[in-house]
């Protein structure tokens, strides 16, 4: 029987050298789901996107606002939430990686890496209080748990 992985909370400044951090953070708190490699990898994947956004154009890499990162098990998934404190932005109106004219474009994969990894991705933009991006993944082998919430 798999134990539910604990409520993870961590709060971090916009600086890139703490993507890392909370990626390693998330992912030991997911090994408790003894997950297959390829989807522990997903999960890290989407949620290194997640917080690198945060930083760079969410807080456009200001040091002194904060990058919060939520992990929890809400019945057979795994939710992370990802909030900064930027101005926001429409996901719709971002380029498509696949493009021809974007292929070789530096950047512009990190929504596209985490719609393919993740099973639900949901933007929340509230003015002054920046972005939450909320990924879920359905992990099957989980132990159905009530939900633990997701607020502070």
């Amino acid at each position: 029987m798999v134990s539910p992985i604990p409520k993870v909370h961590l709060e971090i400044g916009s600086r890139i050298e703490n993507i890392e951090l909370v990626q390693i953070a998330v992912e030991s708190s997911l090994r408790q789901l003894r997950l297959d490699a390829d989807s522990s990898h997903g999960i890290g994947t989407a949620v290194r996107e997640a917080v690198a956004n945060a930083i760079k154009h969410g807080n456009s890499m200001d040091p002194e606002k904060r990058v919060k990162v939520v992990c929890w098990m809400e019945g057979d998934e795994v939710v992370i939430r990802v909030s900064d404190e930027g101005e926001g932005f429409d996901p719709n109106v971002l380029p498509d990686p696949t493009e021809p004219d974007n292929l070789l474009r530096p950047n512009g994969r990190g929504i596209f890496f985490m719609k393919n990894y993740m099973d639900e991705i949901d933007y929340t933009f509230e003015p002054g209080r920046g972005t939450q991006v909320t990924l879920r993944k359905r992990i099957p082998s989980a132990q159905s748990v009530s939900s633990q919430g997701e607020e502070d």
